[in-house]
Order: structure tokens, then C-alpha cells, then sequence
């Protein structure tokens, strides 16, 4: 059947949102879907942004109808704005942060453990589950606003972070294809579909800006994550040509954090006037200065805002207390905390509290972006000591709508470099630019337009136990072979030069498996004998029992390495027993750049 709308879905930590349009015609026509969605227990409401929150309400709440949506009764969950809004009244109730969880390495996503650290009388959900609702409420939306075209006949381009690795990425489709999504979904990473919102806004003069040799910074901080991205002028058959060349860490610091400074700062403000703050009216706190923030460091905001708390206790009910956050000093404490000037050879400074850690989502310790963003550019260097100098800038995320923080970010990259980037002025409304941006890729990939294009972002290595005597509570050391190089493209395969490698088959076993996103000279075969912990970074291991080969009484077959990355950006690791072609399958989704 023909797909008649491109739909472009961002997946957002904070927000979501969804655009679309035609597949027919000469030029995209692309457009927002209005969200309905609780506002209020019972109220239905159209908005542009779904809040990536979902609540879990109790018994009695489903029983009655409260969270019914038209497409939906009775509602077993509440997701959007209504969530939101109770994340302040139940926090234990209320999972945030779903899309955090999936890359998450150290907890399993697909067991029940959101809301974190919730009461035992809370029925928890996974982080897939949580993300398989979002996506459920969107796939609603749009069925009930095109009941004639169901989404799973349609072209769906679904971002996710340039940082998620091959596991989240996996998680992510899954949750996606649980939801109703189609088969045939396409992943594409949220700093190319920003480019792409450009590149559809600037239509053939976007070749009048940029020139053979440029590098472009793609710097997106949205509410809870931090996305940073390379993107290279070439030239391809005569003409310009895009091509991704590195991508950062997913780095948890983002206007999630900046709220919370301001909370931290008006609870101080409280207490001056002798009101303490119970947990409570703090969580409460927190959100009520997402809003005040953005009313801040709006171009013409106020001098001051208002920031209340309602009362707490028999005689206060009702009631509220309120003080005014000073616009110069919310300011000088976003700015300073999140974009201090820093040296281009500055590192994120790594401090812990104490020894003992709560185990939770990794946030990041060091708040200071300009700090990250001189790391980035640092590892991935063309040499040693002469780090990546971008000659343009694009900014996407909710956080860059104010000037203040695009102004602070360009001036630090300025005294960086002997001549300053240029800005690249993008779509207006930030928050919608990667869904926007999905949206034209779709449409241009049926219509044979331009690909940003550079195979993986990552290596990915094999962990190989070295032979050798056995000490009594040692582990054997290991080896990680390198098995898929930084920038293989979709759609092509090699064999991985090794020697004959034991495979443990016929009883349980670990599989242990590495990425790197800076050893961009490793070729398929290159082995490593150690590493720094910033050159590698473990994926999630597979716990397996793979089936033995006929006729081998031996618990291990020698096999060699076979890398294939599909069409559809998955990427399989086949094990092939030289003498009897027998062969063994792992797979992973490695898609960086959709086709």
C-alpha cells in the first residue's frame, strides 16, 4: 500500500512532538499534529507538545473515568500535561525522564522499576513500557485526527539522540513497534533532523552559507540531555555534501537542572521569609520554575517573577506564599552554573559527595556545558593539541530560545578560535525543529533529496578472554577486538581478520561487547590489549545459550568474525565455524544515519 504523510516523531526527555506531511507534491508542506491530551482530571485539551510524563494512577482513579481519552476508556495511565502537573502532587507516582532510562546500562529497562525508589504499593512500569505509552498516546492522537490513514501504513522517521548507543537504540524500537508503529520505522538522530529543519527552512541557499571544509557544531540542550555533534562540509560529484563525522556522550544536564538551581534559589528566598518548604511543596517548587525561567530570560521579561507555593497543613490549605526572583541574578546563576567561560582546554571537573552513591539515572556532576562542549571538541581532534575548531554553530533545544545563553555559548566559542563561528539562524520555535526536521528528512528521502550522511558514529569491539593459568578470585583479562569501525556504511558487511576465536555453546554464557566513538583509526581485525576508561565504553551484555554444533562434544567451536550492517541499520555479528559453515547470530540496532 502507498504511504501517503511522512510522519516525524521527536521523543523528546521532556516533550514530545509530532509533525507531518503529504508525501505528494513538489515541496513539503509539514505541519504540527495538535496533541489532545489531559489538561485536568476529565478535561481534554489540543496542545503542540506532549510532556514526556506519564502517572499511574490508583484503582479507584481508573474506576472512575478520571484519565478517559477518547481514544481510550477506561485510561489506565495519564500522559502529558495532567501528568506533569501531578509529578508536583504524587512524585511517587509520576515517571519522568523515561528516554534517560533507556541508555541506562546499569539497570534492566525491561523490568519494572519506574517510578524510581517508589512505595512498594506503587505498580511500577519499565523504562520500555514507559516510552511504549508515550508513543501510544501519540499514535492515538494521530489516528483519531487521520482515521482513514493508519500510522502503520505511513513513512514514521522516529529521532533519538546522536548519544543513545546500540542498546538504547534497540530499546527504543522496540517500544516503538509495541506501540503500533511500523515495521519499517526509520531512527534518526535529533542534531541531524535540527539540520535537517534548517536545511528545510533555508531550502538550495543553505550552498550560499556553507563551503567545502566547514564544520558544523550542532549544540542541543533540551530539558534533561545535553547533545553535541560535528557535521562536515564535503564535496560529492561536484556538489556540497553533509556528512556527520562525531558525536558526543549522552550528557544528563540540561533545563531540568537550571529549574532546579532557580528552586534551590527561591527556597532560600522562602526561608528568609520564615517558611520552610516541606518535600512536597519543593517538588512543586521545582516545576513552578520551569515556568518562571522561561519567563525570565524571555527577550522582554519581566524584572521580576513571582514564584508561589501552596500552603501545606490544616490552617494553610488553600492558601499560598509567594517571592520574586530577581531576573539579573536567575541569569547570572544560569549562565555561570551552565555556561561559565571556560579555556578550550578545560575538562568537567569530577566530584563526588561521598563514596556511597544512590544508584539512579548518571547525572552529570559538572553542570558546566562549556566544560563538556571543550572535552568534545578536544577528543576528537584531527591530532593531539589542536582541537576541533567549528566555523559554524546551530542551536536547538528549549534551553537556547533565550539570547542570553546563545550570546554566552557563541562569545566562549569565540575566544577558543582565531576567527569566531558563524550562527546559523534555525527554524524559531526550537522546541519543534526535530520534529520538523524528521519530518522533511522523510519526505526528502521518498523524493531523493539530500542525506546527511556518515555510516556508524561508533566502533564497536568484541570482549575476547585471554588464555592463560587461572588465578583463584581473578578474572582472566580481556582483549576487545574491534569488529565494526567508526563510520561503516549501511549496507555493507566484512569479514573480521582474527584467527580462529573459542565460542562457548551448549551452556550459559556471557557475551561481553564495547563501543568507542574517539578511536576512529581502529580497523575491523585492530585488537586491544587496554584501554583508558574514556576510549571505551561497555554496552549492555547478552546472557545466552547458544546451541552447540552437530556432531562437536567440545563446549566451545573456533569461528570467525562476519560484520554486517543491513539496510536497516541494524547491525549483525555473525559467527562462522570455518570447517562446517555453521553459523551464530548477534544483532544490534547501529543506526546513526537512516537510509
Amino acid at each position: 500500500m502507498p504511504k501517503n504523510y511522512v510522519l516525524g516523531i521527536d521523543l523528546g526527555t521532556t516533550n514530545c512532538v509530532v509533525a507531518y506531511a503529504p508525501l505528494a507534491g513538489e515541496s513539503p508542506e509539514i505541519q504540527l499534529l495538535p496533541i489532545p491530551q489531559l489538561v485536568a482530571p476529565r478535561t481534554v485539551e489540543d496542545r503542540p507538545l506532549l510532556p514526556s510524563f506519564v502517572y499511574l494512577p490508583r484503582d479507584h482513579e481508573v474506576g472512575e473515568g478520571v484519565f478517559d481519552l477518547p481514544w481510550r476508556k477506561p485510561g489506565d495511565v495519564a500522559v502529558g500535561e495532567l501528568a506533569r502537573r501531578n509529578a508536583a502532587a504524587a512524585p511517587e507516582r509520576t515517571v519522568a525522564a523515561a528516554k534517560s532510562w533507556l541508555c541506562h546500562s546499569r539497570v534492566d529497562r525491561r523490568q519494572p522499576i519506574l517510578p524510581w525508589n517508589a512505595p512498594d504499593d506503587v505498580a511500577k512500569i519499565s523504562p520500555v513500557l514507559a516510552t511504549q505509552r508515550l508513543l501510544e498516546h501519540l499514535v492515538g492522537a494521530w489516528q483519531a485526527a487521520f482515521p482513514d490513514f493508519p500510522v502503520k501504513d505511513q513513512h514514521v522517521v522516529l529521532t533519538v539522540p546522536a548519544s543513545f548507543d546500540a542498546s538504547a537504540r534497540e530499546l527504543t524500537r522496540e517500544a516503538a513497534l509495541a506501540a503500533g508503529l511500523p515495521e519499517h520505522l526509520v531512527l534518526l538522530e535529533e542534531p541531524q533532523a535540527a539540520v535537517y529543519a534548517w536545511l528545510d527552512e533555508r531550502g538550495d541557499r543553505w550552498r550560499r552559507q556553507l563551503k567545502v571544509g566547514d564544520i558544523l557544531l550542532v549544540c542541543d540542550v533540551g530539558g534533561g540531555t545535553t547533545d553535541l555533534t560535528l557535521i562536515g562540509v564535503t564535496e560529492e560529484s561536484g556538489t556540497l555534501a553533509l556528512r556527520r563525522v562525531a558525536v558526543g556522550d549522552h550528557l544528563l544536564v540540561g533545563g531540568d537542572n537550571m529549574d532546579l538551581v532557580l528552586a534551590h534559589h527561591a527556597a532560600r528566598l522562602f526561608q528568609e521569609k520564615g517558611v520552610t518548604l516541606d518535600p512536597w511543596q519543593s517538588v512543586a517548587l521545582w516545576h513552578s520554575c520551569r515556568a518562571a525561567k522561561e519567563a525570565l530570560l524571555a527577550d522582554d521579561g519581566p524584572k521580576h517573577q513571582a514564584i508561589a507555593v501552596a500552603g501545606r497543613g490544616s490552617r494553610l490549605v488553600g492558601k499560598s506564599t509567594a517571592v520574586d526572583v530577581d531576573r539579573k541574578i536567575a541569569a547570572e546563576l544560569l549562565l555561570d552554573g551552565f555556561l561559565p567561560r571556560a579555556a578550550a582546554a578545560d575538562r568537567p571537573i569530577r566530584r563526588r559527595g561521598s563514596g556511597f552513591q544512590e544508584i539512579g539515572l548518571p547525572f552529570e556532576t559538572d553542570t558546566a556545558i562549556t566544560r563538556h562542549l571543550a572535552a568534545f571538541l578536544q577528543a576528537h581532534a584531527p591530532e593531539p593539541g589542536r582541537p576541533v575548531r567549528p566555523t559554524h554553530v546551530l542551536f536547538n533545544g528549549g534551553v537556547f530560545k533565550a539570547a542570553t545563553f546563545r550570546g554566552r555559548l557563541l562569545e566562549v566559542l569565540a575566544a577558543w578560535a582565531e576567527t569566531p563561528p558563524q550562527l546559523l539562524d534555525g527554524p524559531l520555535d526550537l522546541e519543534c525543529a526535530v520534529a520538523r526536521g524528521a519530518a522533511f528528512y522523510g519526505w526528502s528521502k521518498e523524493h531523493g533529496g539530500l542525506r546527511i550522511r556518515g555510516g556508524t558514529a561508533r566502533a564497536y569491539y568484541v570482549a575476547i578472554e585471554t588464555a592463560g593459568l587461572a588465578v583463584p578470585g581473578a578474572p582472566r583479562p580481556l582483549r576487545a577486538l574491534c569488529v565494526v569501525p567508526v563510520g561503516m556504511e549501511e549496507g555493507t558487511e566484512t569479514d573480521v581478520p582474527s584467527g580462529d576465536i573459542g565460542l562457548v555453546v551448549g551452556e550459559p554464557a556471557q557475551f561481553r561487547f564495547f563501543n568507542s566513538t574517539v578511536r576512529k583509526q581502529d580497523r575491523p581485525g585492530t585488537w586491544l590489549n587496554s584501554w583508558a576508561p574514556e576510549e571505551l565504553a561497555e554496552t549492555d551484555s547478552l546472557e545466552a545459550t547458544l546451541p552447540a554444533a552437530e556432531g562437536v562434544e567440545e563446549d566451545y567451536v573456533p569461528v570467525r568474525f562476519h560484520s554486517l550492517i543491513t539496510e536497516l541499520g541494524m547491525f549483525e555479528l555473525w559467527c562462522v565455524h570455518p570447517q562446517s559453515g555453521r553459523r551464530w547470530k548477534f544483532e544490534f540496532s547501529v543506526r546513526d544515519d537512516a537510509t
